[in-house]
């Protein structure tokens, strides 16, 4: 069965009854015109998609890329620890601003960009962090608030959103079994610590997402934690998205990666998608 026949009997039969013969196709057998892929992944490859591929962003920076969000429509964001960078959905760069050390991981809600900021140490146990939430307007990244977010004990480093309420996480000391993920409402008064039964992370969680009724956070050491909403273990994977993982349409994703050495980094983006058995991996020739 080619990919364009199955798509349009899968949407056909979809848009008509809500059930059909595709329905009970056994998704996850090989498809024979692409042996790579199951049918389920092939179905995912050609739906519909967002306006967001795998681009490079235009420049290079003088720190590296520490996280990546979209405005769901047709522009990309990218903070490189001390510049805040908007681009269009090629990587075309529109606006960039410097910006303090450390600027994490971001999100965009409501037309305004928040950035988990810590200007203090990351991972210390004593806490010596001093951790904020950064307000941006999206339109042209001029600065509009600022939110002290004193829980974040071991330095804030990622954050997202998602059900009215924004969820902060970050560093973690040598030793520690588990994560932290601190959620505030939407005028930043600190609700609830949660806790991830998810053992030690290399520095704790860089990066945070909420797709497909998951949380999604990237670790350093090459590791991804998977959740449910409500923060209780769903599978830990060898995949890397510490740099940055946005969902962009159902089971796909941006994943960021970094390039560069010294004063002269680099970001760019990879499609990704998701699989129960590994979490996310790459379609073929992805990376």
């Amino acid at each position: 069965m080619r990919h364009s026949t199955l798509f349009v009997l899968l949407v056909c039969c979809l848009a008509s009854t809500g059930h059909c013969l595709a329905a009970d196709l056994e998704l996850d057998q090989v498809d024979e015109n692409s042996p790579s892929k199951t049918i389920r992944e092939t179905i995912a490859l050609s739906s519909p998609q967002s306006p967001y591929v795998g681009v490079h962003c235009e420049g290079m920076y003088r720190h590296h890329l520490q996280g990546i969000c979209t405005n769901e429509k047709n522009s990309v964001y990218w903070s490189f620890t001390t510049t805040l960078v908007k681009t269009d959905s090629t990587g075309k760069v529109l606006k960039k601003v410097p910006v303090a050390n450390h600027h994490g991981d971001l999100c965009h809600y409501d037309g305004k960009l928040y950035v988990a900021v810590n200007l203090g140490r990351f991972n210390d146990p004593k806490g010596n962090a001093d951790s904020w939430v950064y307000v941006y307007d999206a339109r042209d990244l001029s600065f509009v608030a600022k939110h002290k977010t004193p829980e974040v004990f071991h330095g804030a480093g990622g954050m997202a959103y998602h059900d009215k309420k924004f969820i902060v996480v970050g560093g973690l000391p040598d030793g520690v079994q588990e994560n932290y993920a601190y959620e505030y409402d939407r005028n930043f008064k600190f609700t609830k610590k949660h806790v991830i039964k998810s053992g030690h992370t290399q520095l704790g969680i860089q990066t945070a997402a909420f797709a497909d009724g998951h949380w999604w956070f990237g670790c350093y050491g090459k590791k991804l934690i998977k959740t449910d909403a409500s923060f209780k273990m769903v599978g830990k994977y060898d995949f890397d998205c510490g740099l940055g993982i946005i969902g962009v349409s159902p089971n796909r994703f941006l994943i960021a990666r970094g390039g560069g050495t010294g004063e002269k980094r680099t970001g760019r983006t990879l499609i990704g998608i998701a699989e129960e058995k590994k979490g996310l991996v790459f379609p073929p020739a992805s990376d």
